[in-house]
């Protein structure tokens, strides 16, 4: 029958150290640590046990290094605030380092002024719940990210707040991941930024006044789902931004206030569908060699642009969307326009080739541009039109 015991270390014990107490104990006990200020160089674990925060204990790197590195499997941290690793241009410098991990919990930690907050690399069956993490990041080479996840499989990622780091939570080489129910705001590039990363499942995600929400990059077989991307707001800044993937569903998401909401480039059979796009700059931006996509049942409601696109030789498909700007007319009362509806508008098409021109957007003359197309479309083809769009607004929750 295994035995485990549990250490206490307080700042006024005689077990008064967090590495002393590592060193005591056997695999699998626990170690309690009480309030107080611990400085004690980079603390290694290399057993699987428990560290658990009694009162907000606070672990400084000292800017030094790392704060702590995992190298032990089944190893769980609970309720520490760990701060302070120290900038580097030479090693990633976490507050929480995990490497070469299986079955490990991160859970209720709060971690400050780190460069990278929480590390993970080759590691498998990973769960990160619930911490608070805050940087204070200036610069993109001066920063890291806030989880980071490298070459990794079976990551549970939830209920976290993620700000001012590089990007909140960064994936490269990641299989079989569940982001969920985070709150990323105000980073410097991406509050999430998919590379190599299949099989993932991301929704309920809150992505807020970041560079840009979520970047998505050489993937397949991702599932977005009920997320918000706001105000993402800036000359280069996208809600949600796509390259290269694939085999991919993004439904039920609300898209508010960002500089462009959806940008697709490359890859191709994705589904978009059932998405609230309200009082965005450009609603879609969709490059030609983006294929086969289809958008359906979305709602586009106060965009300045619903979509704009570098070739007229758009494979992807518009079908039973709503749009705000559509005028047609619903004579068999089914609810679906009997006249298609062409988003792309010949002043979209005139700003795409001269930016410059978007100083004339509410002037009189664009005003008889968007006449003149609506009476002879002559801009867009019929490649790239909404055949059957909805008269009436979906209701989504």
């Amino acid at each position: 029958m295994l035995y485990c015991r549990t250490y206490e270390v307080k700042k006024d014990a005689q077990l008064n150290s967090i590495k002393q107490a590592i060193e005591l104990a056997n695999d699998f006990d626990t170690i309690k640590i009480y309030n107080g200020y611990y400085t004690e160089g980079t603390i290694i674990i290399n057993k699987p046990i428990t560290l658990i925060g009694i009162n907000s204990p606070v672990i400084s790197g000292n800017f030094e290094g790392f704060v702590i590195i995992v190298d032990s499997d089944y190893t769980k941290l609970d309720g520490l605030i760990i701060e302070n690793t120290g900038l580097s241009y030479i090693e990633d410098r976490a507050g929480i380092k995990l490497n070469s991990t299986q079955n490990c919990t991160i859970i209720n930690c709060t971690l400050n002024n780190c460069l990278f907050a929480i590390y993970v690399a080759n590691s498998k069956d990973i769960q990160i719940k619930n911490n608070k993490i805050i940087g204070h990041s200036k610069t993109e080479s001066t920063s890291g990210n806030g989880i980071h996840l490298w070459y990794c499989n079976n990551l549970f990622i939830e209920g976290n707040y993620i700000s001012g780091m590089r990007d909140g939570i960064y994936l490269e080489f990641v299989q079989n991941a569940t982001i969920q129910k985070n709150q990323v705001e105000k980073n410097l590039r991406y509050g999430l930024h998919f590379m190599f990363s299949d099989n993932a499942i991301y929704m309920e995600n809150e992505f807020n006044a970041n560079g840009t929400g979520v970047a998505v990059m050489y993937t397949k077989n991702v599932l977005m789902q009920n997320n918000i991307f706001n105000n993402n707001w800036g000359s280069s800044a996208y809600g949600l931004l796509l390259k290269d993937i694939s085999s991919s569903e993004i439904i039920g998401n609300k898209f508010i206030r960002n500089t462009t909401a959806i940008y697709v480039e490359g890859g191709g059979n994705n589904k978009i569908h059932n998405n609230y796009i309200y009082r965005n700059g450009w609603a879609i931006r969709l490059m030609a060699n983006s294929t086969n996509n289809l958008f359906t049942f979305n709602i586009f409601s106060g965009n300045t642009f619903d979509l704009t696109a570098n070739s007229f030789q758009v494979s992807s498909k518009f079908s039973k969307n709503y749009w705000d700007k559509y005028s047609g007319y619903d004579i068999d009362k089914d609810n679906i326009g009997d006249t298609p509806y062409r988003p792309i508008s010949l002043f979209t098409v005139i700003i795409e080739k001269n930016p410059v021109f978007l100083m004339f957007l509410n002037s009189f003359f664009v005003a008889l541009l968007d006449l003149a197309e609506s009476l002879i479309p002559i801009v867009t083809s019929d490649s790239i039109a909404d055949h059957s769009p909805l008269i009436s607004k979906p209701q989504y929750d």
